[in-house]
C-alpha cells in the first residue's frame, strides 16, 4: 500500500473533487503507478482531516474517470494503463464537470478529422521497417525531406522557398527564440506591435533583449511610428504578425506592407514575420517577407491550422543566417523530433494538410458566426477563419476587471493588459479565443455568461460567486 497523501492547498471546489483532481495529477506525473494500492478510505480521511464519506466520494469520482479499479476484499488500486482514459480526456472531463470554459487559450477547435488523420498516419508508419530511423538524432536543420515539406508549406503563402533556406523548428516559439538569438545580443532593442502575442515578451526576457512597442491601428503597425522608433532606438529586429494579428486581428493591406518593408530596409532592421494564421486565411495579402526578402525571417507553423501538439514549424531565412539558426537549434533542442516532422511531412505531401485546413475553416466559420451574432458586430473585430475575436470593452469596465469577473463565473478570457508592450496606449479590449469549448453549445453558453457579466456592470459582478 502506498503512503500517498495529496496536498489540497489551492485546489478550488468541493474536497472530494480536489482529492480526485490531485489523484489524476499524481497519475499523470508518475507519482502513482499502475497497480499501486491506495490508502484505505479511513486512513486517507484521517491524514487529510476530512470525513470518510468525502474520501469515498473522491474514490468513486476517480473511478468514474477511469483512474482506479477496486478489488473486493483487497482494496483500491490505480488502474492499469490500458484501462485508463487518456490524460487529455481526463482534463476535458474535469473542466466540463467544474463548469469551466476556456476562451483564453488560442487553440484549434477539437476536430474528428485530426483524430482520424493521426490514427491513419501512425498505422501507416507502424508497418514500415524504417520507422526506428525516426527515433535517432538527426541534423540540426532537419532531414532534407522534412525541410522540403516545410518549403512546400511556406510556398503556399506565395513566397519562393528554396529548401536550403528552410529550417525546421519545434513550433513558432522555438523559432522566435533562435531567430532573435541570431539577430540581437542582450541589451539590444527589438520592436514589436504595441499589443502583441505574449510569446515575444517571453522570448525577449529569456534572451535579455529590450522590447519596445510600436503604435498600431486597424491596419496593424503605423508606418510613421515605426520609422520614429527606428530612429530613436536603432533596433536590431522588428517582430510583427501582419495577417490576423494576435490579439487585435488587424490585417495589413498591401500598401501598408510595402511601407513597412521600405522602412525596415531603410534602417537596416530585420523583419521577423509571424504568419501562424496565414494558412487559414483565404485571400490574405502576400507576406511582408515578399517585399523585403533579404531582410525577412518568415515564421510558419502548423499550430493554428493543423495541430499544435505536433510542435512543428518552419523558418524561411536569408541564406547568410542559416548557419546561425542551425547552431540555435543545436543549442536548444539538438534536433526537432523526427517522428513529428515525418507526420507533418506526410500530411503536407498527401493532401491531408489541406483537408484538415478546410475542416478547421468550416468549424471556425461556424464559431465566428455564432460569436459575432451574440456579441454584435459593432463590438468586435475579427478575420474570417482566425479563431479569435477582439472585443471592445465598454465603459465603465476595465479589461482586467472584466476578465476577473468572468473568471469568478468559471469563464477564462484574456484582457489587453496581457498583450501590452512598452510604449502602448493600452486600448481597452479583450481577446476571446473561440477554439477552446468542446462544442458550439458550450461556446454559446460561454458567450451567454460573458454577456451576463458585461451587462451586470462592475458593481453587480463583484458580488457574483
Amino acid at each position: 500500500m502506498t503512503s500517498w497523501q495529496p496536498s489540497l492547498s489551492g485546489r478550488p471546489g468541493p474536497r472530494y473533487r480536489a482529492i480526485a483532481d490531485a489523484l489524476a495529477d499524481a497519475v499523470a506525473e508518475g507519482k502513482l503507478q499502475p497497480g499501486d494500492q491506495l490508502p484505505t478510505h479511513r486512513e486517507l480521511a484521517q491524514s487529510l482531516g476530512v470525513t470518510v464519506p468525502t474520501v469515498s466520494r473522491a474514490y468513486r469520482e476517480a473511478g468514474r474517470r477511469g483512474l482506479l479499479s477496486g478489488q473486493v476484499g483487497r482494496g483500491t488500486f490505480v488502474a492499469l494503463a490500458n484501462d485508463r482514459r487518456s490524460a487529455a480526456a481526463m482534463v476535458r472531463l474535469r473542466e466540463e464537470e467544474a463548469g469551466e470554459i476556456d476562451l483564453d487559450l488560442n487553440q484549434l477547435p477539437a476536430a474528428g478529422e485530426q483524430t482520424a488523420a493521426l490514427a491513419e498516419v501512425l498505422a501507416e508508419l507502424s508497418g514500415e521497417p524504417g520507422i526506428s530511423d525516426l527515433l535517432r538524432y538527426r541534423p540540426n536543420l532537419g532531414l532534407t525531406p522534412h525541410r522540403r515539406s516545410g518549403a512546400a508549406w511556406v510556398a503556399g503563402s506565395g513566397l519562393k522557398a528554396p529548401v536550403e533556406r528552410v529550417v525546421l523548428t519545434g513550433g513558432n516559439q522555438h523559432a522566435l527564440v533562435i531567430v532573435l538569438r541570431a539577430l540581437a545580443r542582450p541589451g539590444e532593442v527589438v520592436l514589436c506591435e504595441a499589443l502583441a502575442w505574449p510569446g515575444i515578451r517571453r522570448a525577449a526576457d529569456f534572451l535579455g533583449l529590450r522590447l519596445e512597442g510600436v503604435a498600431i491601428d486597424a491596419e496593424g503597425l503605423v508606418p510613421d511610428a515605426l520609422a520614429e522608433a527606428c530612429r530613436r532606438f536603432r533596433p536590431k529586429a522588428l517582430y510583427c504578425a501582419p495577417t490576423a494579428q494576435n490579439p487585435t486581428t488587424a490585417t495589413m493591406p498591401k500598401a501598408r506592407r510595402e511601407r513597412i518593408a521600405e522602412i525596415a530596409r531603410r534602417f537596416d532592421v530585420a523583419i521577423v514575420e509571424d504568419d501562424v494564421y496565414g494558412p487559414l486565411i483565404e485571400g490574405a495579402p502576400a507576406p511582408l517577407a515578399s517585399y523585403a526578402p533579404d531582410h525577412a525571417f518568415y515564421l510558419a507553423s502548423l499550430s493554428k491550422g493543423l495541430a499544435a501538439g505536433l510542435r512543428i514549424g518552419y523558418v524561411l531565412a536569408p541564406s547568410a543566417h542559416i548557419g546561425q539558426l542551425a547552431a540555435g537549434v543545436g543549442a536548444t533542442t539538438i534536433t526537432v523530433a523526427p517522428l513529428m516532422a515525418e507526420i507533418a511531412a506526410r500530411w503536407i505531401g498527401d493532401g491531408t494538410a489541406e483537408r484538415l485546413l478546410a475542416a478547421q475553416r468550416r468549424e471556425i466559420g461556424r464559431r465566428l458566426e455564432l460569436a459575432t451574432s451574440r456579441l454584435g458586430p459593432g463590438n468586435c473585430r475579427w478575420v474570417r477563419y482566425a479563431a479569435h475575436i477582439w472585443y471592445a470593452v465598454p465603459s465603465p469596465w476595465r479589461p482586467a476587471e472584466l476578465a476577473a469577473a468572468c473568471q469568478r463565473r468559471g469563464l477564462r478570457v484574456t484582457p489587453s493588459e496581457v498583450f501590452a508592450m512598452a510604449g502602448d496606449e493600452r486600448p481597452s479590449g479583450l481577446r476571446l479565443a473561440l477554439g477552446g469549448p468542446s462544442s458550439l453549445a458550450r461556446l454559446e453558453a460561454a458567450l451567454g455568461t460573458f454577456l451576463d457579466v458585461v451587462n451586470a456592470g462592475p458593481g453587480q459582478a463583484l458580488g457574483t460567486v
